[in-house]
């Protein structure tokens, strides 16, 4: 589990348990919900379609072994049905403006009775970017609801009434792997629920997503052009883990997570001048797009990288590559090549040529 959110989930846990920092231990919660909610903004925004239903463990145990799209649906699902049937015994989200018409769901159900192909069947049948928006506004509510909790509500319990309300609400199916869930939800408290389904389910699921969206990547940079638009070595990243290279549908760099049209400038521009790399561009010198930005610390570092690869071509690049990362770390990269543009290249010609 990610140190971070292990951290915050065990923190707000705890502070919740007394009065006294209950309101603090909540704030920990909404905090934590706001970190895992941008991993699953960032897979929906960088993301090529066909991701969201392809399964790269559908034969593994575990989380991983559904897809994207079917894990975002199942954990608000589970988060709409808990809050609003359950606990407010009002009117699930998802019942309010036709979400599951513009999702285009054929189930209501948390998808617990699903598998294997059915999960990737079902997956492709579903809008992505209405349900995020879906799973947005769940996130909203209950957010709200918990800003508005109270401490004393934490040990509100579920009677039978209760329980038969989630039996005839049809979100969850008859099939014995999801009717537990009912027996499960209903034995917990709020605290209880707090816990589970709306913190560590979370967790597990996003944890899940991550191992998905790494392994897609994996695949997409296999047999492909190691070396990116702007300069740098993708085998030598750090960003490798998560990014599947500019040059092909996975590109989920830093510049292309955090741009409106989830493309990197410099891969952007490169594509619509034909260039094969920064490195065939007059301008390289004066540019200031995307890895170039004055205000990013590694713009001398990449654009260094980039005359390199221009001068002595991705052969002796990738040698070099080899070389420099025996010696630093990428983190060290733009701290040895400095903010000289000519002294950068100098050092990397060094390296390459005379170590």
């Amino acid at each position: 589990m990610d140190k971070e959110w292990s951290d915050k989930n065990k923190d707000f846990q705890k502070l919740i348990t007394k009065e006294a920092t209950f309101k603090d231990g909540i704030k920990v919660l909404l905090d934590l919900r706001d970190s895992l909610f941008e991993q699953i903004t960032q897979i929906v925004n960088s993301y090529p379609k066909d991701a969201f239903w392809k399964m790269p463990f559908a034969k593994a145990e575990g989380y991983h072994s559904k897809t994207l799209a079917y894990s975002i649906w199942h954990v608000f699902r589970i988060e709409d049905i808990v809050l609003h049937t359950l606990i407010l015994n009002d009117t699930q989200v998802l019942e309010r403006g036709e979400w599951q018409k513009k999702i285009g769901a054929e189930i209501i159900t948390t998808g617990n009775e699903l598998s294997g192909q059915q999960i990737a069947d079902f997956s492709k049948t579903l809008d992505v970017k209405t349900l995020y928006e879906y799973a947005k506004a769940v996130k909203e509510s209950t957010d709200e609801y918990l800003k508005g909790l109270d401490f004393i509500s934490l040990k509100k319990k579920f009677s039978d009434s209760d329980r038969q309300r989630l039996a005839t609400c049809g979100g969850v199916s008859s099939d014995e792997k999801a009717w537990w869930l009912i027996d499960y939800w209903c034995a917990k408290d709020v605290a209880g629920l707090l816990k589970m389904p709306f913190s560590r389910h979370w967790i597990m699921h996003i944890e899940a997503m991550r191992r998905i969206k790494n392994k897609l990547c994996k695949m997409a940079r296999k047999g492909v052009n190691p070396v990116a638009y702007c300069g740098f070595s993708c085998n030598h990243c750090f960003l490798g883990q998560w990014c599947g290279s500019c040059r092909t549908e996975y590109n989920t760099c830093s510049f292309a997570t955090c741009s409106p049209d989830g493309e990197c400038p410099n891969a952007k521009c490169c594509k619509e001048k034909g260039f094969d790399g920064c490195w065939e561009c007059s301008e390289i010198k004066s540019c200031k797009k995307g890895f170039y930005t004055p205000e990013c610390d590694g713009a001398n570092g990449a654009k260094a990288q980039a005359l390199f690869v221009g001068k002595y071509g991705k052969i002796d690049f990738l040698k070099m590559q080899e070389k420099f990362h025996e010696k630093y770390e990428f983190t060290k990269t733009q701290e040895i090549l400095g903010q000289n543009l000519k002294e950068g290249l100098r050092i990397l010609e060094e390296i390459c040529y005379n170590s």
